[in-house]
């Protein structure tokens, strides 16, 4: 008869190994992929994510919309707004004019460490408030409207 491995507490070992890969790097931002800590430790999808909720339930991570789980660090600020409300800041931030090209959506998802469809749907909502005129293949989005700080809180 062949012994059979206890699944149970696997989840916590990953979510050990996960604490200590924390640890041993500082600067670590975000979390391994799902299908890479799958592959790593040889469990089921479901371990993994039961491993994330145990890191989030101790407040050491905690799920980003639209990309991997990112690392919760003490003293750390995170900000939490919707992207939408982050993408108008950079007009502010970069001095943007109405008329003026505004950054690509491949661009900004390599900045804020998104998808591309998720940059486009913020996108959307922002040509939809009159921000920014309509983009599409190959056009080039513009500031419509430069947002008063009213707006942007």
């Amino acid at each position: 008869m062949s012994q059979q491995v206890s699944p149970r507490g696997t989840f916590l070992k990953v979510a050990d190994a996960l604490k200590a890969l924390m640890a041993a790097d500082p600067d670590m931002a975000e979390l391994p992929s799902l299908a890479e800590v799958m592959r790593d430790h040889k469990v089921s999808r479901g371990v993994v994510l039961r491993a994330f909720g145990v890191l989030r339930q101790e407040g050491m991570a905690e799920p980003a919309p639209g990309s991997r789980w990112r690392v919760v660090r003490s003293g750390m600020q995170v900000d939490r707004r919707p992207l939408d409300q982050r993408i108008v800041d950079i007009i502010t931030a970069e001095g943007l004019a109405v008329g003026e090209a505004f950054p690509s959506a491949s661009a900004l998802a390599d900045q804020f460490g998104v998808s591309r469809p998720t940059v486009t749907k913020a996108l959307d909502k922002l040509e939809t408030a009159g921000v920014l005129t309509g983009g599409g293949q190959g056009k080039v989005r513009t500031v419509r409207a430069v947002p008063t700080r009213e707006e942007r809180s």
